[in-house]
């Protein structure tokens, strides 16, 4: 049951990275892919549709540490609780900005909001890159803490950003798609630059000194298998939707 549990770790973080990597690189861009309030909120539109549904891996995810893996939950909290305070600040930032921009008809109200998108989605990119560069470094022993591993943090939030190019290039149009395309780098190749990362990390944490012991693991691992083809099927039905090049402002 260890094994099915790290195997679920290993698929929820994955989609994750894949998926929201794709809205926080895009909020990371803003300023860059688009030029004024119009084009600003076009640029929104091409992920808002889609950033809760994604949102949900890292809730999945949670669930799946807490219940199967506690010991780790204790130990990365302990040792690099900065920077999921930072994380957990920036998402807040982030998703404010979006929920709130199209509330208030005022020039002013929108631009502060896009400084909250910007932010908060800067804010993700460097803390998931300073986690996993640290994990990557020391693991998840008992000594974890902030180490040489957190300043990859800036060289990750980049493969973020280009992630996020990669995803506007895929939905946007007109203006805003040929700056997207003068980012380097495709969609599909900082996707699977992400999942590297990522099952490194994974490779370097203790998993069996921080499983859950009795009847814990075993369930959270079944659990979360049986959900998991429904929450792909959740997630293919909001892409079908949703899907196609933006080029009006539009949801949120």
């Amino acid at each position: 049951m260890e094994m099915l549990a790290v195997a679920m770790m290993a698929v929820f973080t994955a989609g994750y990275l894949v998926l929201a990597g794709a809205d926080i690189g895009v909020g990371m861009l803003l300023p860059v892919l688009g030029r004024g309030q119009r084009e600003r909120r076009v640029v929104i539109a091409s992920f808002a549709p889609f950033f809760l549904a994604h949102e949900v891996w890292l809730v999945a995810l949670a669930g799946i540490t807490a219940g199967a893996f506690p010991g780790l939950e204790h130990r990365l909290l302990e040792g690099l609780f900065p920077l999921f305070a930072v994380l957990l600040v920036a998402w807040v930032v982030r998703d404010m900005g979006l929920w709130l921009r199209g509330r208030v008809e005022s020039a002013a109200w929108r631009g502060g909001c896009d400084v909250a998108v910007v932010a908060g989605s800067w804010g993700l990119a460097l803390a998931w890159g300073s986690l996993l560069g640290t994990i990557v470094v020391a693991g998840g022993g008992p000594e974890s803490g902030l180490n040489v591993g957190s300043v990859l943090g800036l060289p990750l939030a980049l493969l973020f950003a280009v992630h996020g190019a990669g995803f506007a290039r895929l939905r946007s149009a007109g203006a805003v798609l040929e700056r997207a395309r003068r980012v380097p780098g495709r969609f599909e190749v900082s996707a699977v630059a992400l999942v590297v990362v990522a099952l490194v990390a994974g490779w370097r944490l203790p998993w069996s000194q921080v499983a859950s012991s009795g009847t814990g693991l075993a369930a959270t691992a079944v659990m979360t298998a049986v959900l998991l083809p429904l929450l792909l099927a959740a997630q293919a039905l909001v892409w079908r939707t949703f899907w196609g090049r933006v080029d009006s402002p539009s949801y949120l």
